[in-house]
């Protein structure tokens, strides 16, 4: 895939990380809000792991960071699963992110500012990332959705919550998608 296309996962990962799209979508609805997980997994072995993630400082940040990535050593992960819910801007307001940064201190102080619902899935062939809007459902003031997310791909991501799984080396051979 080429960097910045728009496009659905591989079809192996699509099957897992759907029905947890639905789920929080359900928790939406029902007025809840996102916790904040990663899911963590190996799909040669089937096994995987749920990592409940810690933004309320940058030490939890970094705490919650170390043990998506201890999982993913641990079960030799081949990708990892992450829900958060976040604060975004419109799109119109994209090109002056950091201006409203420097004005406001932060996007969650920005009054442009909009909830979402990202989702980044980081397997061995690149990583994955949507991000939804949270709207209000109907005349509700407590029970919200998001539509049906739209991904696009990148062959790398920085930041604290990217790059989990353990470096592959060459030794280890092709890896080969299910």
């Amino acid at each position: 895939m080429i960097d910045g296309a728009v496009g659905n996962p591989p079809e192996a990962y699509l099957k897992l990380i759907k029905p947890l799209i639905d789920v929080a979508r359900s928790l939406l609805e029902k007025g809840e809000t996102l916790a904040s997980i990663a899911f963590v997994g190996n799909l040669g072995t089937g096994k995987t792991m749920q990592i409940l993630l810690d933004s309320e400082s940058d030490d939890n940040k970094d705490r919650s960071a170390m043990a998506v990535r201890m999982a993913a050593e641990t079960l030799a992960a081949d990708f990892v699963f992450v829900i958060m819910e976040v604060w975004g801007l419109p799109k119109d307001k994209m090109p002056r992110m950091d201006a409203i940064i420097d004005k406001y201190g932060s996007i969650a102080a920005c009054p442009y500012r909009l909830d979402m619902a990202s989702f980044m899935l980081e397997t061995r062939y690149g990583v994955w990332v949507a991000q939804c809007e949270i709207r209000l459902k109907g005349l509700s003031k407590k029970k919200r959705t998001i539509s049906e997310p739209e991904f696009t791909f990148f062959k790398e991501v920085e930041g604290r919550f990217s790059r989990f799984l353990p470096q592959q080396s060459s030794a280890d051979g092709p890896v080969i998608l299910h």
